[in-house]
């Protein structure tokens, strides 16, 4: 173990520099650590592995004050950031995020001519982009179907700079195992395990400087029990020395979404995330329609709707 030097390694010509935060910090109050947010973003935008090598970096956030010790280059990036957060346009600057399904994919059929598609990385997932206008009449055109089902609050805002999750699952129980109780009848005595189906999806949203452009980061993660796989187990008694039972064994898919998008704030990002487990129950007297061909659980089409909406003291002095 060697001892501090008297001063910070600068080879690469790094800087120190101080950043405040509090323009920002003082004005959220709906978490316990609104400085991580930005943190956030900078690791988006230089990358975790320029903190954690060579040359030397350091970056350090409190609820007032950013530290940042990089080179000129990086605190160009650090800078730029911590300005989207900071500044007067975006500090009231709000996101409409929308959350639906409907029990068949086929609205795209009618929708593939004003939807634009954006690239996507992960397999199975589908981005749009779509005018203002023509989100709007799909929005409308899918309320009216027997199988729509919105997840979210119709009205949800998401502030710049933070971050909102829709979480929506159902419970699924079965019969795990099963323990030899010869004191109890029948002998043994099942137990029972829950498997939480359905999904939870985070929207990080930011504005940019010149606020034309949006950056987003989406994180989902969909849980589906596909069908349960029963399996006989022998549980003999002196009375039933060939008694059986049965257990379950889940059969199940998850997949992990973790996608940026980045587009103009005159348009509306959808995104489609497939035919997943359908977390709202089925209403009892009223047939959805099915996908054809497929047997099972309810499946569903998840879609999600991402729009600037600009600022919200404009849309409060527009509604007076």
């Amino acid at each position: 173990m060697t001892q501090a030097p008297p001063t910070l390694p600068n080879e690469a010509g790094q800087v120190w520099r101080e950043y405040d935060l509090s323009d920002y910090t003082l004005r959220v109050s709906n978490t316990a650590r609104p400085e991580q947010a930005i943190v956030d973003w900078i690791l988006r935008e230089t990358g975790y592995e320029a903190w954690h090598g060579e040359p030397l970096g350091i970056l350090s956030a409190g609820p007032r004050k950013l530290i940042v010790y990089h080179t000129p280059e990086m605190q160009a990036i650090v800078a730029d950031v911590v300005d989207r957060f900071v500044n007067r346009e975006a500090e009231t600057h709000a996101f409409s995020l929308r959350v639906v399904s409907v029990g068949n994919p086929n609205w795209r059929a009618r929708a593939q001519g004003v939807m634009q598609p954006v690239e996507v990385k992960t397999q199975g997932i589908q981005a749009w982009l779509m005018q203002r206008e023509d989100a709007a009449l799909l929005l409308a055109e899918l309320r009216k179907r027997t199988d729509f089902r919105e997840h979210s609050a119709p009205h949800l805002l998401v502030a710049n700079g933070q971050s909102a999750v829709v979480t929506q699952t159902r419970p699924r129980t079965y019969i795990q195992h099963v323990v030899p109780r010869p004191e109890v009848w029948p002998g043994y005595e099942v137990q029972q395990a829950q498997f939480d189906e359905g999904f939870s999806l985070e929207l990080s949203p930011l504005l940019s400087l010149d606020g034309r452009t949006i950056d987003a980061v989406i994180h989902c993660q969909i849980d589906q029990l596909e069908r349960l796989v029963p399996v006989m187990l022998d549980v003999p008694t002196p009375l039933s020395p060939r008694q059986r039972t049965k257990i379950e064994v889940p059969q199940v898919t998850h997949c992990r979404l973790h996608e940026r998008f980045r587009w103009p704030t005159n348009q509306v990002l959808v995104v489609g995330l497939g035919v997943v487990a359908n977390p709202v129950a089925p209403d009892s007297g009223r047939l959805l329609p099915q996908l054809p061909l497929v047997s099972g659980p309810e499946r569903a089409d998840l879609l999600v709707f991402v729009e600037s909406k600009g600022r919200l003291d404009r849309q409060a002095s527009a509604g007076r």
